[in-house]
C-alpha cells in the first residue's frame, strides 16, 4: 500500500485554505464599491498583499491562470489591486485617467468564478494613476494584456464583474 506524500498533502491543504478566502460569484460584497485606501491603512497593506499573493498562487496551482487580484475578492473592501507577473505590484486607489478608443475583444476569466469565461471588449491601452505601498504617486500607460487585466481589476473596485460587461447573452463558456 502506498503511503500518502505529506508534502503534497500540505500543499493541497494550503491551496484549499487560500481558496477558502476567495469570494465567489453571487457574494453580494463583489458588487460593492470599495473605500479608498488612506495613509492610515498603510500598515495593513503588506498583510493584505500577502493574502492576495497566496490566493494568486493557489489559483495558479489549481486552475493554471492568475496574474492579478483585487482586494474585494477577499472581502477587503479597499481600493487595492495586487498584480504578480514578473514581480509583485501593489496599486492603491488606481484610477483610469485615459483610455484608447481602440478596443480589443477577448475571453475574460476571473478568480471569483474560475471555470467561467466571458466574451467582452476592453480598451487596448489605458493610463492609470495610483499610489504604491510607500504612498508614492505614479502614472503608468499600459497596453494589450496588462491593459485588459488592470481594467478587470479596477472594475472589481467599483463592484463591476466581467459578467456585467459580456458582449451579449451568448458570451459565456466553461473553461475546458
Amino acid at each position: 500500500m502506498a503511503h500518502p506524500n505529506p508534502e503534497k498533502m500540505d500543499k493541497q491543504q494550503d491551496i484549499k485554505a487560500s481558496l477558502a478566502q476567495l469570494l465567489y460569484l453571487g457574494d453580494p460584497r463583489l458588487y460593492e464599491v470599495c473605500e479608498e485606501v488612506v495613509q492610515e491603512d498603510l500598515p495593513e497593506v503588506a498583510a493584505w498583499a500577502e493574502r492576495l499573493h497566496e490566493v494568486i498562487l493557489a489559483i495558479r496551482a489549481k486552475y493554471g491562470f492568475g496574474r492579478a487580484i483585487a482586494a474585494p475578492q477577499l472581502g477587503i473592501m479597499k481600493r487595492m489591486v495586487y498584480m504578480y507577473t514578473d514581480k509583485p505590484y501593489i496599486f492603491l486607489n488606481p484610477i483610469i485617467t485615459s483610455a484608447s478608443e481602440e478596443m480589443m475583444e477577448l475571453w475574460d476569466d476571473c478568480m471569483s468564478f474560475p471555470n467561467l469565461l466571458v466574451r467582452l471588449k476592453r480598451h487596448k491601452e489605458i493610463q492609470i494613476s495610483y499610489r504604491d505601498a510607500q504612498w508614492q504617486a505614479h502614472t503608468w500607460t499600459i497596453r494589450d494584456d496588462q491593459s485588459e487585466l488592470l481594467q478587470h481589476e479596477i472594475d472589481h473596485l467599483d463592484g463591476i464583474l466581467c459578467t456585467m460587461r459580456a458582449l451579449d447573452d451568448q458570451s459565456f463558456k466553461w473553461r475546458v
